[in-house]
């Protein structure tokens, strides 16, 4: 294993604590778009469950997209405002509030020193995303901010929020700051989180050891997600176990984000962000990278099914993504700085 010191990089910036926490919620994790380039010793990517969302987020409040924020799991944090700032929250609806007043979703809301922020009632989706206008200032290890709890290394101090952190983030002047507020995402961008997901994945490099009463069984019948589910793997129940043609012991492999593995019992783990680098069981699909989101917002006891596509179309569906996050950015970039030639009503 890597030594702590060689791949912790301390940040150089100046830092001003701009959170508190007063209590941290279920499982509230800073994260960011994960840690690459270090599979090859063994180390997974972790980072957000759900990028979608969480870059949004960042664009909405000025950041790049990469930034490190608040990854909230279901029952969220309560947070003292220690410095004016703005602050963005996207992904699974979990009631906010600020000072007890509703706070508005996928909007940068400008809030001010000693107010509080609080989550209330599950309404849809498990995990929510919080921005801080600078992002969230932690060192780094090799190369992300990214917390991985059960490796015990990045965000703070390798675990989840606890009563009385303080986050850190980039001082900025109030002027900047003000300029950031106010920016909503259009409602088209809005992802919907239903109780069903239609989750698109290409054919597994395995597929062909598996019957096909098995293959059709995957595409055409639904999968429930299994309690014993977390950010490394969602354990799937369908009304059928998948089986192989016969007992052929395969190599271990590489592994990526949204593989399906198939172990003995017939019963597939969807493989998500804190997965292993590397695995034996085969692989009947993976999850493209535009419908991972979707996996990351379904409920122990929910249903996704899976359907096939080629190749291209997931590049298409990624390019997509990427160029409609790209305008997005650019138009937040030009309210920010011009906001009387863009007017908040036609951004909407």
């Amino acid at each position: 294993m890597m030594e702590r010191n060689v791949v912790e990089k301390k940040t150089d910036k100046q830092t001003v604590g701009v959170l508190e926490v007063i209590e941290p919620g279920l499982h509230t994790t800073v994260q960011d778009l994960g840690r690459h380039g270090y599979q090859k010793y063994g180390i997974g990517p972790s980072g957000v469950m759900d990028d979608y969302a969480f870059q949004l987020a960042n664009i909405l409040v000025g950041n790049e997209r990469e930034e490190a924020g608040l990854e909230i799991t279901m029952i969220g944090p309560s947070l003292r405002v220690l410095q004016d700032t703005v602050i963005a929250i996207t992904g699974a609806s979990l009631s906010p509030s600020l000072d007890r007043q509703p706070l508005p979703m996928w909007t940068s809301v400008y809030v001010k020193k000693g107010q509080e922020i609080r989550f209330g009632k599950p309404q849809s989706g498990v995990r929510a995303y919080l921005a801080v206008a600078g992002g969230i200032q932690v060192p780094e290890v090799m190369g992300s901010k990214s917390t991985n709890v059960k490796s015990r290394f990045g965000g703070l101090d390798g675990r989840a929020l606890a009563a009385k952190d303080i986050l850190p983030s980039m001082p900025m002047a109030k002027e900047s700051v003000r300029l950031r507020k106010g920016k909503r995402l259009p409602r088209k961008m809005v992802p919907v989180c239903g109780q069903e997901a239609s989750v698109r994945v290409l054919a597994g490099p395995q597929e062909g050891l598996f019957t096909a009463e098995s293959v059709s069984a995957f595409y055409s019948t639904g999968f429930q997600i299994s309690p014993q589910s977390d950010r490394m793997g969602y354990r799937l129940t369908g009304e059928k176990k998948l089986e192989l043609r016969d007992n052929t012991e395969m190599i271990t492999d590489a592994v990526a984000t949204g593989a399906i593995q198939v172990p003995g019992n017939g019963e597939p783990i969807l493989l998500m962000a804190d997965r292993q680098t590397s695995g034996g069981y085969p692989k009947i699909a993976n999850v493209i990278s535009a419908d991972l989101w979707k996996v990351a917002q379904r409920l122990p006891g929910q249903t996704i099914r899976f359907e096939k596509v080629t190749l291209a179309e997931a590049h298409e569906e990624l390019r997509e993504r990427e160029q409609c996050l790209r305008q997005l950015q650019l138009a937040v970039r030009l309210l920010s700085r011009a906001p009387s030639l863009f007017p908040y009503e036609k951004f909407n």
